[in-house]
């Protein structure tokens, strides 16, 4: 080890055994949370527990957070939050959720526990940093016929002369070697009691699936009704006109050709048109382009479709898998067409990547901003669609723009053909 190595990792040190002593007080003002949070539970008969819990709660949980944080931080895992989302935003509903949340009581066994290992692991090194120095500079002080009792020893004879460095050596060496080791165990602490447990994952991770599962059944549900909706409206009724004009035709043809005739153009049209509006709905379904080009031409070709310019950025080494790239797809799809009607934007741009296991999509405009998922929106709906394959959407949407659509779906490549273009349609 260098000089500089050695003077780096000293103050590396120093700075954990600095934050350390930080640290020790905070850990001890936690425990001011546990009576507060406790005594809101009976005065939710009276209503107003309701809101000193929900605050009380609120407070426990930013505490904990910051400390889930730091431990995060310290052991370079991230440490997800353990909490129950509720179904709604109502209040009885949260307290709800809030009381039956075993994360909830976890943090209030944390609160007593963090207190005592931060004091051990905060005062500690500290002291042995201090002793460690104090072993060189008592000796100094001794010899000016001074008296200084500290923690571990008592240097007002000679005979500590000799023995106080060496002590002070000691120390140091102990505190080199356990301060770190302080902050990992005090993280190590924090990650047992903070971090989702097993079973709290697993129920979590049901309960997402659970979710996405009743998402995917509405959305396929809603999606066959506009299937039927729509040849019924259309392709039907026209359908229905083209037998009636040829039943006619059928009789007016011996006495009257010519009726006949007109009647025999007016089907004709009639199953263009149906023909066309079939053509629509099956396209509405799966596009003939995704299965024939990919993602790539998919998008390119709604791109040129759009009102506004659009300019499409995409880097593939293969394709997705046929419902990822139909999911994908649509979403994108149905973006652009809530651009289109809602944001005011002159332009907008699709970025399509593939890194790390996960097809992301983004998707920009420069409108007037303030997007967001509600219940009956179209972003829902996509948020729905995405679930069904453990995918995500990020939304960011400040008032006044711009606005930029995140997505993030896992998925394989099904093959190492290069599909990459960009350019503006």
């Amino acid at each position: 080890m260098t000089d500089h190595d050695l003077v780096r990792g000293a103050r590396v040190r120093l700075t954990q055994a600095g934050w350390g002593l930080v640290r020790a007080p905070l850990c001890v003002a936690g425990l001011v949370l546990i009576p507060l949070q406790l005594y809101a539970y009976p005065l939710i008969l009276v209503t107003i527990g309701i809101p000193l819990l929900l605050l009380f709660t609120a407070l426990a949980r930013r505490y904990t957070g910051f400390f889930r944080w730091w431990a995060s931080q310290v052991l370079e895992e991230d440490i997800p939050s353990p909490y129950r989302l509720p179904a709604n935003r109502g209040p009885m509903t949260r307290v709800r959720t809030i009381a039956t949340d075993p994360a909830t009581w976890r943090d209030l066994a944390f609160l007593p526990v963090n207190a005592i290992v931060g004091i051990l692991c905060g005062v500690l090194p500290a002291g042995f940093w201090i002793n460690g120095v104090l072993g060189f500079v008592m000796p100094l002080i001794w010899l000016d016929h001074g008296r200084v009792d500290y923690v571990l020893l008592d240097y007002d004879t000679p005979g500590n002369m000799v023995f106080a460095p060496l002590l002070g050596i000691g120390f140091l060496v102990l505190a080199w070697w356990a301060t770190p080791r302080a902050a990992r165990l005090h993280a190590t602490v924090v990650k047992w009691l903070l971090a989702p447990s097993a079973t709290a994952a697993l129920t979590d991770r049901v309960r997402v699936l659970a979710d996405s599962r009743a998402d995917t059944v509405d959305a396929q549900a809603a999606e066959l009704r506009r299937i039927e909706r729509d040849l019924h409206d259309g392709a039907q009724a026209r359908l229905v006109a083209l037998g009636l004009s040829l039943g006619m035709a059928e009789e007016l043809l011996a006495r009257d050709p010519r009726a006949a005739r007109e009647l025999l153009a007016e089907a004709r049209q009639s199953s263009t048109q149906a023909l066309a509006e079939l053509r629509d709905l099956v396209r509405g379904i799966h596009p003939p382009v995704l299965a024939d080009r990919g993602l790539d031409g998919a998008l390119r070709a709604l791109a040129l479709a759009h009102p506004l310019p659009v300019e499409v950025d995409l880097e593939l080494a293969g394709r997705p898998e046929a419902p990822v790239e139909s999911a994908a797809y649509f979403a994108v799809a149905e973006t652009l067409t809530n651009v289109a009607k809602h944001s005011g934007a002159t332009g907008a741009w699709v970025r399509v990547r593939y890194e790390d296991g996960l097809l992301s999509l983004m998707i920009g405009d420069d409108g007037r901003g303030g997007a967001a998922a509600t219940e009956q929106g179209g972003l829902r709906g996509i948020e729905r669609r995405l679930a069904a394959f453990d995918g995500t959407l990020g939304i960011a949407s400040p008032v006044g723009g711009p606005t930029i659509v995140t997505m993030e779906l896992p998925c394989e490549l099904s093959s190492v053909k290069t599909s990459s273009s960009s350019g503006t349609a």
